[in-house]
């Protein structure tokens, strides 16, 4: 059976980074085709409603239509710590991550927090994320599990700590992360809609020796990503040149160990130095960037528009439970108030980008999710940018479409989420 959405329509035919608003294609009213889980066609609502005559529709009005936002930075076992008052990085993770971390020895803990990370992530829009777990095997499969009752495309690993800088019950060894990594990727990676990850924590919590063997395990299979945090802050940074004190810099400590290349996914990245860059424009690695986190923490200001503009494959991500916000519209907003403090106005239809294609494109998912588009899986969400009355208010003065939208983007949150669909499936 077909099924056929109508609305506003917002799709990308390019790069929004590179091309600005002209990347963008919007139908003021529009129709997205569904069928068995894949999206069969998009375009004008007249021309769809008389291509498919049989089809069952879905009028969702003004209400606009898109991809579903991508996730490409989250701690999904944060998620009970979220808006944790006062630290810094170190500080913070000493004081509510690992203390948090540590439940999640216990499976049914760990359930019962993904079901609930999962609730919230539908109900502000987003329908894929790339996640941090813990040490825990436990940990990987309640996400996992969870991800695959709902039929969602998600990413995620084991996260590898063996280092005594990280506290007893969350560390590891060099051989236990390899093992249980690589059996988690071999029971996870390619199931359904799920990928495994690659996840060393940072170099500060990783010894040489275990760095090593994640780097052997992505040699053995290079197919899936690898995600880890990059020069987050300058105390981090200076941390790691006291541990690694042979490196050059910060990324060094990966790249000397195998942890560099075209599927390694970096979050934050704010503090580069000029070998860095270079390293990671070469190798054709990508960038999470995590604007409420790096904020709410107080790392930095990510420059967003130059990274993109070296060639660097850039995605928004929350960093929760770091970041303060489930929400992608308010981590837009964030990304636009971060690039002002740099000198850069982002507009609306790169901000967009950022969380859906772009998004999509950073963990190697664009010929499936991140766009409407024939032929890729139905993950798409309709948003109401009318949600509230000061929204409402400043959306009925605009002149054009991205004018309308805007407001959205800088104010918007779950209340502006008017539909969700995963797999061509209604979820709310």
């Amino acid at each position: 059976m077909i099924e056929l959405i109508l609305g506003q329509v917002l799709r990308f035919g390019a790069d929004a980074m590179i091309e600005g608003p002209g990347a963008a294609r919007v139908e003021a009213r529009g129709a997205v085709a569904l069928r068995a889980g894949r999206i069969l066609d998009v375009g004008a609502a007249a021309d769809l409603r008389a291509r498919y005559p049989a089809a069952q529709m879905t009028d969702m009005g003004q209400k606009l239509l898109s991809a579903g936002f991508i996730d490409t930075h989250v701690h999904y076992p944060q998620t009970a710590i979220i808006a944790s008052w006062g630290k810094r990085l170190i500080d913070w993770l000493n004081t509510y991550t690992f203390p948090e971390e540590m439940r999640f020895a216990d499976p049914a803990h760990a359930a019962a927090v993904a079901k609930t990370y999962f609730d919230l992530a539908l109900a502000h829009g987003t329908t894929s994320m790339c996640s941090y777990c813990t040490i825990h095997p436990a940990s990987v499969e309640a996400f996992f599990l969870e991800a695959e009752a709902r039929g969602m495309r998600a990413l995620a690993g084991r996260t590898c700590m063996d280092r005594a800088t990280a506290p007893a019950g969350l560390r590891d060894t060099a051989q236990a992360a390899y093992d249980e990594s690589k059996a988690l990727l071999q029971r996870w990676h390619g199931r359904g809609r799920l990928g495994y990850v690659l996840t060393p924590r940072f170099s500060p919590t990783s010894t040489p020796d275990q760095l090593l063997a994640l780097g052997s395990l992505w040699a053995e299979h290079p197919e899936c990503l690898m995600q880890t945090h990059l020069s987050e802050q300058v105390d981090e940074i200076a941390w790691v040149k006291s541990l690694y004190p042979q490196a050059r810099d910060y990324l060094d400590t990966y790249e000397t160990f195998g942890l560099l290349g075209a599927n390694a996914v970096y979050g934050h990245a704010i503090h580069l130095e000029p070998r860095e860059m270079a390293r990671l424009v070469e190798v054709g690695a990508g960038l999470a960037h995590c604007p409420t986190s790096n904020t709410f923490i107080g790392s930095g200001l990510f420059d967003t528009a130059g990274m993109a503009a070296a060639g660097l494959r850039v995605g928004l991500a929350t960093d929760t439970g770091g970041g303060s916000s489930f929400s992608m519209l308010r981590t837009m907003a964030a990304a636009y108030e971060v690039a002002q403090l740099r000198g850069v106005a982002l507009h609306p239809a790169q901000l967009w980008y950022l969380a859906t294609a772009g998004a999509a494109r950073l963990l190697r998912l664009e010929d499936k999710v991140g766009n409407l588009a024939p032929g890729m899986e139905a993950d798409l969400i309709a948003l109401d940018l009318a949600s509230t009355p000061a929204i409402a208010q400043r959306a009925a003065r605009a002149e054009t479409f991205w004018e309308a939208l805007f407001p959205t983007i800088m104010m918007g949150d779950d209340r502006a989420i008017a539909g969700v669909w995963v797999g061509g499936k209604r979820q709310r």
